[in-house]
């Protein structure tokens, strides 16, 4: 039955106007509403510390999912262009031979220095020279031979410089390896 008053009722207006617009005189202000208990203030206060806490976790959760798609996406940058730099490797071998034999001259000397200078600028670094110390994590040994004198094995001659990347080691220098 009270649904059924409810349907037949209407839409209920309730004027807050100071001022009745039909007589332009000042109403009384209606009864204020009674003051909450105090049960009721802090069954409201508990609410507002709930959903703060809720807004607080859901902002952090945002912020870390952010943080992780950044990263990710750095990730997948660096990999795609390690990726194209390893393809070029044997152009830069290839440019570096030619230096060495004299040939790098003419426009091929401009296109050789500026595949090397654009490579240089996504952070491809060449590695290798002869004298430094041996290290297995970025050189390959492909021949040893034997110094007196020596503290440690060193890298005798580089066959081939190796490349790293953001710290990544896209190919090992191939060396000749001395050791007393």
């Amino acid at each position: 039955m009270v649904d059924e008053e409810r349907e037949h009722e209407g839409v209920r207006v309730h004027d807050r106007r100071r001022i009745d617009p039909e007589t332009y005189e000042v109403r009384e202000p209606a009864e204020p509403a009674p003051s909450p208990t105090e049960a009721e203030v802090a069954e409201d206060d508990a609410k507002v510390a709930e959903l703060t806490d809720d807004l607080r976790r859901v902002h952090a959760e945002y912020a870390n999912y952010r943080k992780r798609v950044e990263r990710d996406r750095e990730t997948a940058r660096e990999a795609t262009i390690g990726q194209v730099l390893s393809e070029l490797l044997p152009v830069l071998d290839d440019v570096a031979r030619a230096r060495e034999h004299g040939e790098l001259d003419g426009a091929f000397k401009s296109v050789g220095e500026a595949l090397e200078g654009a490579c240089a600028r996504l952070g491809l670094e060449m590695f290798g020279v002869a004298d430094e110390p041996f290290d297995p994590a970025v050189h390959e040994a492909l021949t040893s031979e034997t110094r007196e004198g020596l503290e440690g094995p060193i890298v005798a001659s580089v066959y081939q410089p190796g490349y790293r990347l953001a710290g990544r080691i896209l190919r090992p220098a191939r060396v000749a390896v001395a050791d007393s």
